[in-house]
Formats: structure tokens, C-alpha cells, sequence
């Protein structure tokens, strides 16, 4: 099915093209604007976003897939990112991982049963002088043990209803 822009990103889409010499410059900005929306960024929206600029669609692809930050799948309520990166790796962030899977009884790349939360590995997180670090949404939490794992866990269950976790993309909830 094709994705169909709401009318406040298509209008956001024609506005920051005008910032840039090349319509194709706009790439990243409007894929934000997408996945701020959307939640994450469909193969769909991929291929509006690539007709909108006039380029090939393996070009928006290529963007979305190089860049973590961008999400091709739907993410639980909270998104958590764990650096596996070597400072982090030496310092314990395999068993902080593990924490926050366990916590959330879940795995890797995974929307928690509860839909409260995913957990990833990410590479560096550009805070190795403080390792291990987790990215929390957009916060970043240093100098990381299994006891923090913990603390920081209870207190995202406390701000963080339980919901059940969106469908995959193409099924419906029953």
C-alpha cells in the first residue's frame, strides 16, 4: 500500500526543500519529520520520500540504513540504546544489557511484552570516558552497574504505562 503523507508533513516537506540548493539536500530533515510522525520509517514512506525528492529510492534507503538513529521498525514507548562499543564492552556493558533485558523480560531489538520499552546495542555513544553508557529516549546515562540498570528500570516502569505493543507493519490488532 503506499504511504501517504499527513498534509502537516507534506507541507513541512515543501517548506524545508526551499532551505537548500538541491531538493535531495532536504533527505535527512524531512526523514526525521517522518519518523517523528510515524514512529519509524516504512520501506513506503522510503519510496515517497525518494519521489517527493526526485532521486532513486535505493538513495533514501541507503540514508535510512546508515544511520542509526533512524528506525525502520516500531520501537516500544521508551527506546533504550546500550553502547557495545570497546570502552563500554570492558567496563560491563554486556551484563547492563543484560539488566535491562531482563527487567523488561525481553531481548535484542524487541518490543517488550508490556510495550514499554526496546532495548538495543548501538555503536559508541561517544562517552567512553564514562562507560558503560545507555541511551534512554534521548538521555544519556553514564557510568552504568547492574544496581543503576535497576533504579533506572523502576523508574521508567513508573513513568511508562504498560501497553500492548504495536502490530507489526501490514497486520491488524486484534
Amino acid at each position: 500500500m503506499p504511504f501517504e503523507p499527513s498534509s502537516e508533513l507534506a507541507a513541512y516537506a515543501e517548506k524545508v526543500v526551499q532551505r537548500y540548493p538541491e531538493r535531495r539536500s532536504a533527505i535527512m530533515m524531512i526523514l526525521h519529520a517522518l519518523q517523528r510522525e510515524q514512529g519509524c520509517i516504512s520501506l513506503e514512506a522510503q519510496e515517497w520520500v525518494a519521489g517527493f525528492l526526485g532521486i532513486a529510492p535505493i538513495k533514501v534507503r541507503e540514508v535510512v540504513s546508515f544511520y542509526p538513529f533512524y528506525r525502520e521498525h516500531p520501537v516500544g514507548k521508551r527506546h533504550i540504546r546500550v553502547c557495545r562499543t570497546l570502552s563500554c564492552a570492558l567496563n560491563g556493558g554486556y551484563a547492563v544489557c543484560d539488566s535491562f533485558k531482563q527487567a523488561f523480560d525481553t531481548g535484542l531489538d524487541e518490543i517488550s511484552p508490556d510495550g514499554r520499552v526496546t532495548i538495543e546495542f548501538a555503536e559508541c555513544l561517544a562517552s567512553c570516558g564514562t562507560a558503560p553508557v545507555a541511551l534512554v529516549d534521548d538521555d544519556l546515562h553514564e557510568n552504568l552497574t547492574p544496581e543503576k540498570v535497576r533504579e533506572l528500570c523502576a523508574s521508567i516502569k513508573a513513568e511508562t504505562p504498560a501497553a500492548p505493543p504495536p502490530a507489526p507493519a501490514g497486520e491488524t490488532a486484534e
